[in-house]
């Protein structure tokens, strides 16, 4: 057991995909799950999956985390979060150049805003109490500057250096900071807007998979984890070519 039992655990995203899946690991452990996702309809759905796990009907709300009152609704509603869960996320493909700059200023609100307005409005209460964690989920998409996934990959590179910052800041606290770093997941991350590439499908992890390690990492208070053997091997081998040779190559694969 990690201890949270009884804990309120807030999950961003958590209606479908590793969000859901992580709820599932917090219900087994007792947790009081709150879900927090934009459609109202799968989040009863998934809440009646979770009831049936834990025996207890997680709390929901249908929020558009876009939006710029978010964060503080869902702080009015819930104000004891004892884990954060930053899942909630999604991508566009394209040239910047020809993107609908509306989508891309919603990928920013959502990726970025949204994850650090909550985590401001969270973290110093769990400072506060002297317990608390906070699990961003980023990806391995965050470790280099991606053509024709540029603001995405930006926005994930946001996510991963500020999850190490705030993880050295809140240290001695009795407060964790963990990055999750996932490479291709089978969610419905991939779509119209994201199509899966072959190479993709072939390395794509189970969310499943995905949220345990994460889920452990979270347990054992690590500050950044990249999940999969195949999606480290891959990271540390960038670190031996040129930038922008790596960004050349990732071009390659999406094309």
């Amino acid at each position: 057991m990690n201890g949270y039992a009884g804990r309120n655990v807030l999950v961003t995203g958590g209606s479908s995909g590793i969000g859901f899946e992580l709820a599932k690991l917090f219900a087994r452990e007792g947790a009081s799950l709150i879900l927090v996702a934009s459609d109202a309809l799968k989040l009863e759905r998934a809440a009646a999956d979770l009831e049936k796990i834990s025996g207890r009907r997680p709390a929901i709300f249908a929020k558009e985390l876009s939006g710029p009152n978010a964060s503080p609704e869902i702080f009015e509603q819930f104000p004891k979060v004892d884990v954060l869960v930053n899942n909630a996320g999604f991508g566009l493909r394209g040239k910047f150049a020809d993107a609908d700059a509306a989508k891309v200023l919603k990928l920013v609100d959502v990726n970025v805003r949204a994850l650090t307005a909550l985590t401001a409005q969270f973290l110093p209460g769990m400072i506060a109490r002297g317990w608390g964690r906070v699990l961003n989920v980023a990806s391995t998409a965050g470790f280099q500057a991606i053509p024709i996934e540029a603001v995405y990959s930006a926005s994930k590179a946001y996510v991963i250096l500020f999850s190490e910052a705030l993880s050295q800041e809140v240290r001695g606290t009795g407060v964790t900071v963990t990055c999750l770093c996932p490479g291709a997941t089978r969610t419905p991350f991939f779509g119209d807007d994201i199509p899966a590439s072959a190479i993709l499908k072939n390395a794509m992890m189970a969310p499943e998979a995905v949220a345990r390690f994460g889920f452990d990492a979270l347990g054992r208070g690590k500050p950044l984890v990249i999940a999969g053997m195949h999606n480290r091997a891959g990271q540390f081998a960038e670190r031996f070519f040129p930038r922008a040779l790596v960004s050349k190559i990732a071009r390659r694969m999406l094309e």
